[in-house]
């Protein structure tokens, strides 16, 4: 569902005399249905850059990264329109992040809804369900029902990272990528979000993961590597 082909990333810092920083060095993985791969190594292996290449927000500097889209066609993308990315995104490759970056003013309920809704032509309709299923999940996630009103950047940040989760898995994209996602978590959201990864594995689910919690990392891992491997510079 999705291959790395000898991918590398450099960044050029132009302010400090075209200085290049080589983060990623001829990476080669692939990752299958049900799998969850966890990326190990310290801060600084580029495990991070590694999922945003995978997500599009960076463009790897060399290298191909194909994914298996929903409706089963292939999508490389370093060659991928913009139209191409946001379709991707929105169907096949879900992203939690470190960080949760919403609308201001928007509220819980409707950030975690915003993922479900569809472009037809009954919008009351999508909404109503997209509304029902986003309950649901703040209620698994813990959110107090009184917060689902009021707009994430007032919780705290245990609260926005439970948000974070909900509306990046509510839909069942085929391809997962996890930032450290129990982070900021106690310990039975922690169990929570294990108890979420694992389902989206048992449906078929390709997972990537970052967890510096060794628990959390060895109870999702189907497999693992170590990102020291590509680190060296070309």
């Amino acid at each position: 569902m999705l291959q790395l082909k000898n991918v590398s990333k450099r960044f050029t810092l132009h302010h400090q005399n075209g200085t290049a920083l080589h983060v990623l060095n001829q990476v080669n993985l692939s990752v299958g249905p049900g799998e969850c791969l966890v990326l190990d190594g310290p801060s600084g292996m580029g495990k991070s850059t590694l999922l945003k290449l995978i997500y599009a927000n960076y463009r790897a500097t060399t290298g191909q990264i194909e994914v298996q889209l929903a409706n089963g066609s292939l999508l490389e993308l370093c060659s991928a329109t913009p139209r191409e990315l946001v379709r991707m995104r929105q169907d096949t490759v879900g992203y939690v992040s470190q960080f949760l970056r919403v609308i201001p003013r928007v509220s819980a309920l409707d950030v975690v809804a915003e993922a479900l809704l569809g472009d037809g032509s009954d919008h009351t309709t999508d909404l109503a369900f997209a509304r029902e299923q986003a309950r649901a999940w703040l209620s698994r996630l813990r959110i107090p029902e009184r917060l689902w009103s009021l707009p994430p950047a007032t919780f705290s940040g245990g609260e926005q990272q439970r948000i974070n989760i909900a509306r990046n898995m509510i839909k069942p994209r085929p391809i997962l990528l996890l930032d450290e996602p129990t982070a900021s978590l106690d310990s039975v959201n922690t169990q929570t979000v294990i108890e979420l990864i694992d389902e989206a594995i048992e449906r078929g689910a390709a997972v990537v993961g970052i967890f510096h919690d060794a628990y959390v990392a060895a109870a999702v891992a189907t497999r693992r590597v170590d990102m020291a491997q590509f680190r060296s510079a070309p």
